[in-house]
């Protein structure tokens, strides 16, 4: 049965795009069926393969090796707060461990091998190509798949720095494109730091993490596609233009470790406030009766929203209400606040296929956080489009929600 809920969700989600798309009589439907075929064509190589589970369980080790090298700065610069012995009892385990000081300095180490990765020429090869896959199988122009591509392995401003020479040409449709392909996959840099949030929940996580990631892109171009068709024009790109550019491989570190510094601020920003307005509503939410003894919240009201999509992703309707909440979350709250009330769900809340569904459903930055970041990138990148990027701003947040929901599909379906 779930067989069958999961495929017809799959058509229910291109038909929501397509509804409400710019130009409905604009779209080809070839487009659904090479975008989904792309789709489970990869998904199944990565997961359905004898050699893929060997891969998982080798990038699981590669987690747990890059935790351990990152404790081993934390423990020098921070002492017991950054996992050295403790001067005192843990009230419990894991009391100690603090997200500032344990979590997110995992950031930095990524930062600074993916820029290491990128002076090497190593990343941009993989870049090229899956660019490459993306213009044959979906028929898109060079300077999107290259972002697209670059996407998988870097966040929503690095990747469309990769042809900020062809941001101003791009086409109305493009410009959607890259935007909602942004916000529909995460950066290698807090790749590893989710697969640490949900180790204890999912065997090999950060294998399905980058396979959620990768499969997101071509999701991500279809469902834009049928939102804002394009006009057969393509924008190519002759060229990359890397991320950083340095003169050594130190330089590159540096760089990286800078950036990633950025980055780490602008989490812990964007944490704090957020969850602090949405505490400010919720507070006010008080006001309002209680519903089914249990006062509302901004999460439980976008959860009732996004439950029907939960479910059409192949859940049982108890579980989708659940989702639905993380979902919900995930849009007011970031991605990663929603993979850590995930964490904390009680022992078999979600089946194990629908762990799996909603750790695909919710790998993106689709949320109105990390809106405001890309907004304010691609704003500073070619301004003279920068009322578009506005227009197409809550449009691609819900391009790339109803994307990772195909992607949570996907998986639900290639999971029995």
């Amino acid at each position: 049965m779930a067989y069958f809920q999961g495929s017809f969700g799959l058509v229910v989600i291109c038909l929501l795009a397509w509804a409400i798309s710019e130009n409905r009589r604009a779209v080809s439907w070839k487009l659904p069926l090479a975008g989904i075929g792309l789709q489970l064509v990869i998904a199944a190589l990565l997961l359905k393969l004898p050699v893929s589970r060997e891969l998982f369980l080798w990038m699981n080790s590669l987690v747990l090796a890059i935790e351990q090298a990152t404790e081993a700065g934390t423990k020098l610069v921070f002492g017991y707060l950054g996992g050295g012995p403790l001067p005192f009892e843990e009230p419990f385990p894991g009391a100690a461990w603090i997200l500032a000081f344990r979590g997110l300095p995992i950031i930095l180490v990524m930062s600074a091998l993916s820029g290491l990765l990128f002076y090497w020429k190593i990343l941009p090869l993989i870049v090229r190509g899956f660019s490459w896959l993306l213009r044959r199988s979906l028929g898109i122009g060079g300077a999107v798949g290259v972002s697209a591509a670059a996407n998988v392995f870097v966040g929503m401003v690095e990747a469309p720095l990769f042809v900020k020479p062809y941001l101003l040409r791009l086409t109305r449709a493009e410009l959607f494109m890259v935007m909602s392909v942004g916000l529909s996959t995460v950066a290698g840099t807090v790749m590893v730091l989710y697969a640490t949030i949900l180790g204890h929940v999912i065997p090999g996580v950060l294998g399905h993490i980058l396979t959620a990631s990768i499969i997101s892109a071509p999701a991500a171009l279809l469902i834009a596609r049928l939102m804002v068709p394009d006009n057969g024009e393509a924008t190519e790109a002759d060229r990359m233009t890397p991320p950083a550019e340095a003169d050594s491989a130190m330089e590159a570190i540096v760089n990286s470790t800078g950036m990633g510094i950025k980055l780490i601020a602008n989490i812990i920003a964007m944490l704090i406030v957020i969850v602090a307005l949405v505490y400010l509503v919720n507070q006010l939410f008080a006001f309002l009766p209680n519903v089914d003894d249990t006062p509302l919240t901004i999460q439980r009201i976008t959860g009732w929203i996004f439950a029907p999509l939960a479910w059409l992703m192949g859940m049982s309707w108890n579980e989708a209400l659940v989702s639905g909440e993380l979902f919900g979350t995930r849009l007011v709250l970031t991605e990663f606040v929603a993979y850590l009330d995930m964490s904390k769900l009680p022992m078999g809340t979600l089946s194990e296929r629908a762990n799996v569904i909603m750790l695909y459903g919710l790998c993106g930055f689709a949320s109105l956080p990390s809106l405001g970041i890309m907004i304010g990138g691609l704003g500073a990148m070619v301004p003279e489009r920068r009322a578009e990027i506005l227009e197409l701003g809550f449009k691609s947040v819900l391009a790339a929600t109803l994307a990772t929901a195909m992607t949570g599909t996907v998986a639900g379906l290639l999971s029995f």
